[in-house]
């Protein structure tokens, strides 16, 4: 039996813990001995780790570190306490110096940067295989041992401001980097081109099976009726990526349109006053956080993603695997994900282009069909990707 360490954050909804889930869902138990750290262990996806995964106990240091700073003195973290008051001077001193707009990814880089002196070890155990899934990805070099350690990149790195010189010791410290498309993988490399000979392309994990089961769960026909109109879903966080504060807008430009939106995050109040103002209170409904999506997808008649950027949108590949109509907007990593017009469609991410976009692919029939005949002849789980893992730990 080899031994195997994950390493990420919580498991909350979204797309990178769903990937983890996929991930976890393809591991041969009896060949692998599967520990998996969480920082915390908080998330409605907690309940669905596969039984056969060993859960390693919560560290109150890690699990302070995106916590309320009370909370963080409640649980005497002192020195996570130190680190990420650290973080925070050095990340707005480096954000002011370089005239960065949105140094989000530079706080919470510096914050596991700053706090990693402080922490202690993941696991007295040596592992076989180290994977850190997550970023910022400090302590998976640091805290535990590792014959081979591989970290995830599931960002599009040509739309965030990152400090380059301290990311690139973070991820210098792996033996190989996943990454999760062709796009990322470019734009990652514009960053750190010193870092090519570590990539591997691994597509995003999907249990296809585990979702399609989850689908049949519930039926959310009183939130999702059958009232003639044309059903419209997207899934994600409500942050400026998902771009879902410009759906009302869009929304306003279709005729017999409903658009359902389950997520959360803190783009929420800005998307309900775009709401308002499109006037568009009765056709786009904010959802919430579910923990269960799939009954809607399965409910919906169209799956629209329309991001600003993505890495590689999960959820897209959830819809492709229920069988839905997609529709993605024109981000730089859309061309990786969806063969336009082969099994769904690339729509302008301009609202007004995007709303003719989208009207158009619900008036072609014959173009639908054919894309439905085509996904039911495909396979988006991406089992596969799993080989390449396993070659990493093997080779």
């Amino acid at each position: 039996m080899q031994n195997v360490l994950i390493v990420s954050h919580t498991m909350e909804i979204g797309g990178a813990e769903k990937a983890l889930l996929g991930l976890l869902g393809v591991f041969d138990y009896t060949k692998y001995n599967v520990d998996l750290f969480l920082y915390h262990h908080e998330g409605e996806l907690m309940q669905f780790i596969p039984k056969e995964v060993n859960l390693l106990p919560e560290k109150k240091s890690y699990a302070s570190l995106a916590k309320p700073i009370s909370q963080v003195i409640k649980n005497k973290a002192f020195g996570t306490l130190i680190g990420r008051y650290r973080g925070k001077n050095a990340a707005t001193e480096y954000i002011v110096r370089n005239h960065i707009k949105d140094g989000s990814y530079v706080y919470i880089d510096y914050s596991h940067r700053f706090t990693n002196p402080f922490m202690p070890k993941i696991s007295d155990k040596e592992y076989d295989l180290v994977i850190s899934f997550l970023t910022p990805h400090y302590f998976a070099a640091e805290k535990c041992k590792g014959k081979k350690k591989i970290a995830w990149i599931h960002t599009d790195y040509s739309y965030i401001d990152v400090d380059v010189v301290s990311e690139l010791d973070m991820w210098s410290a792996y033996d190989k980097i996943i990454s999760i498309s062709e796009k990322v993988t470019e734009a990652f490399l514009e960053k750190f081109p010193s870092l090519e000979d570590r990539i591997v392309l691994i597509e995003n994990i999907h249990p296809a099976e585990f979702i399609k089961k989850q689908a049949d769960e519930a039926d959310v026909s009183d939130e999702m009726p059958d009232d003639g109109f044309v059903k419209f879903l997207s899934v994600g966080r409500y942050s400026h990526q998902k771009n879902f504060d410009n759906v009302p807008d869009i929304c306003s430009r279709l005729d017999n349109v409903k658009w359902y939106i389950i997520g959360f995050g803190p783009d929420e109040e800005l998307i309900k006053r775009k709401i308002a103002e499109a006037g568009t209170e009765d056709r786009v409904i904010l959802l919430g956080k579910k923990a269960n999506p799939y009954p809607y997808f399965k409910a919906c008649d169209f799956y629209v993603q329309p991001s600003r950027y993505e890495g590689n949108a999960v959820t897209v590949n959830e819809a492709l695997i229920l069988g839905k109509k997609v529709a993605i907007t024109d981000y730089p990593t859309a061309e990786s994900q969806i063969d336009n017009g082969v099994n769904g469609v690339i729509v302008p991410l301009k609202n007004e282009d995007c709303a003719a976009g989208l009207k158009a692919f619900i008036e072609d029939k014959p173009l639908q069909g054919k894309i439905i005949q085509n996904i039911k002849n495909s396979d988006f789980s991406n089992s596969d990707g799993f080989k390449k893992i396993i070659e990493i730990l093997e080779s």
